[in-house]
């Protein structure tokens, strides 16, 4: 994966209300599991999955399995440590980028 293409994982990840609510509340450190995740979320179980998967794809929240308090086995996440400058030069220097008219609403090149 190109460094443009990291950047652009990352701030899409970024960019819904859902998947900041995660990285917040994960932010002090703590632990949890997507069924977890979701009732305090008010969410469903799947959606959550899919805002975590998305997450983890952007390397921002980390998984693993262990046994939960129920004994079952469960994926718990966490905030993966992190940090990415957001300026001008970084987005320079992660290019070089498409331009627009290079890209379609799939993100292939025009033919």
């Amino acid at each position: 994966m190109t460094e443009s293409e990291q950047l652009l994982m990352r701030i899409q990840a970024l960019a819904h209300p859902a998947r900041l609510w995660i990285i917040a509340h994960l932010a002090d450190g703590r632990r949890a599991f997507v069924s977890q995740l979701a009732r305090e979320a008010g969410i469903s179980r799947p959606l959550m999955k899919m805002h975590l998967r998305k997450l983890e794809a952007a390397e921002l929240v980390l998984s693993a399995f262990e046994t939960a308090e129920s004994g079952k086995a469960a994926n718990f996440y966490q905030v993966a440590p992190f940090a990415f400058p957001l300026d001008p030069q970084t987005v320079a220097a992660a290019g070089p980028h498409p331009k627009p008219g290079d890209i379609s609403i799939h993100g292939a090149a025009n033919e």
